[in-house]
């Protein structure tokens, strides 16, 4: 089939598209690969394994964040685009399945590198495709052969990586090589450099609304998937039955957990939006779309899933103690990786209002300090009680947030209600007229 009857079969996007059901059907999946890696390292937990899943968790991320600029640019649920979406949404699940081997082999499976290369590749590949094949329609500039090499390159590079870094010796259940985890890293580095100058290639944000919901929509499955953990980690199936620490450390959990959802969905996440909706000059609106979600959002769901998994084995230890549940303490990183999931969330919102308003916003400035002061002794309390170290002081900067913040809130929730009543209206006469 010729380039231009594909290309009459990708519909091009528009300024006021918004998510597709089929783009959030795909997120599914991704939903499972970021509890794969959550799963992984809840089991054999180390500094090395930890720092192979937060690059192997970037990984994905880039990947997500492919996807997702993909469908701001054409109609993902038109025209080719759902069969090419099954293709990526085949190759992202067996990519799944080979999380566990994507650093090396282990004997009687499948060759776990050249798989999960292989099938990154196949993703990305097709998105490059894509991009290339729609042309105008995308905003892409008619040097075909300077597009390509620009998108394809930093692909193929860090493939590479990937597959040496698994051709790596190492010694039978020892995890992956330092070296390996270097090698990934550097693919993950080669994957957001060449992101951040996609400017070069022509690519621009056509829908500000469609791009913000995307990422805020995958917070939310993040933050899903911290349910997920909490419902899962003292194992209620199989274990033993619930007690009343159990209850009283799950409690604390959700309250954790909703804490980080009003940090972001109740303010910052309109504001976000409408600063991009204002954001007029396609170079200013693609470099702030860029390092706001793109880059910056990578921290707050990193934060999530390192929270979660730090989550699932304080249950796990609380549900079946050696000794008093109100007593007994977390192990290992456990703690750390807690708090720091914490941490790395608020710092991330913190890198938000500033890269979107030049402005420093005192009170999560100040958590910070309190969350980093409070890590160290953390240990030393019982798992129940960092858990309600870290609760207070998540509810507590939620109540300064919005004593502080009282007025900025009440214009960006009001304009964020009028745009949606608007909507609305709009949606209803159409329909009225036309149905």
């Amino acid at each position: 089939m010729s380039t231009g009857r594909w290309r009459n079969r990708i519909l091009p996007s528009a300024p006021g598209s918004r998510a597709t059901r089929l783009e959030l059907f795909y997120d599914l999946v991704f939903v499972l690969a970021f509890l794969n890696v959550t799963t992984l390292l809840a089991e054999n937990l180390s500094i090395r394994a930890l720092l192979a899943g937060v690059v192997v968790l970037a990984l994905l991320w880039w990947c997500w964040v492919s996807f997702a600029a993909l469908g701001n640019l054409v109609r993902t649920d038109q025209g080719v685009m759902p069969l090419i979406g099954a293709v990526t949404l085949a190759a992202l699940f067996v990519l799944n399945l080979t999380l566990p081997e994507a650093f090396a082999n282990r004997p009687g499976g499948v060759p776990g590198p050249l798989v999960f290369a292989i099938c990154y590749l196949i993703i990305r590949a097709v998105q490059v495709l894509v991009l290339l094949t729609c042309g105008d329609a995308s905003g892409l500039p008619a040097r075909q052969f300077s597009s390509a090499l620009r998108l394809g390159l930093p692909l193929l590079a860090s493939v590479t990586l990937i597959l040496i870094a698994g051709a790596l010796p190492r010694e039978p259940d020892t995890g992956p090589t330092w070296l390996g985890v270097a090698l990934w890293g550097v693919a993950v580095g080669i994957e957001f450099t060449a992101g951040g100058q996609i400017r070069k290639v022509g690519l621009a944000v056509v829908s500000a609304a469609h791009w913000a919901e995307r990422y805020a929509l995958i917070l939310l499955i993040a933050l899903g998937e911290s349910i997920i953990s909490l419902g899962l980690g003292p194992k209620p199936v199989t274990g033993p039955p619930p007690t009343w620490s159990v209850i009283v450390a799950s409690l604390l959990g959700v309250t954790v957990i909703a804490a980080l959802w009003w940090m972001y969905f109740d303010t910052l996440a309109p504001a976000l939006e409408q600063r991009l909706h204002r954001t007029r000059d396609p170079e200013q609106r693609a470099a702030y779309a860029r390092d706001v979600y793109a880059y910056l959002h990578l921290p707050l769901l990193a934060g999530i899933i390192l929270f979660a998994l730090g989550l699932k084995r304080y249950l796990a230890v609380i549900a079946e103690p050696h000794g008093d549940p109100w007593r007994v303490r977390a192990l290992g990183l456990d703690y750390r990786v807690l708090f720091t999931g914490v941490i790395i969330y608020i710092v991330g919102l913190l890198a938000l209002a500033v890269r979107a308003s030049h402005r420093l916003r005192p009170a999560q400035a100040v958590a910070v300090v309190a969350l980093i002061v409070v890590l160290l002794p953390a240990g030393r309390l019982p798992a129940i009680a960092g858990l309600a170290v870290l609760a207070g002081v998540c509810v507590a900067l939620v109540l300064a947030g919005l004593r502080s913040d009282e007025p900025l809130r009440r214009q960006v929730r009001q304009v964020a209600l009028s745009e949606q009543i608007a909507a609305e209206h709009e949606q209803s006469e159409w329909r009225r007229r036309h149905l």
